[in-house]
């Protein structure tokens, strides 16, 4: 776990070895948000990445006898 400081303008700077691990550059968009009385940083990838990201995942669907 790394601290970083807030600046006078409420920025923040990412440490390097985080942003390498996720993958995080310059420009790219990331999601903000609070939980559970903690600030969570999510970054977003643009659709042309996840393609295949769901590759092999079982689709099927078990229905209820009356239901059919």
């Amino acid at each position: 776990m790394v601290a970083v400081t807030v600046s006078p303008k409420y920025q923040i700077v990412i440490p390097k070895e985080i942003r390498e691990s996720m993958g995080i550059v310059s420009g790219q968009k990331v999601q903000i948000m609070s939980y559970q009385g903690r600030i969570e940083i999510i970054p977003l990838k643009p659709m042309n990445e996840m393609k295949g990201f769901l590759k092999g995942i079982d689709t099927t669907v078990v229905k209820e006898e009356d239901r059919i």
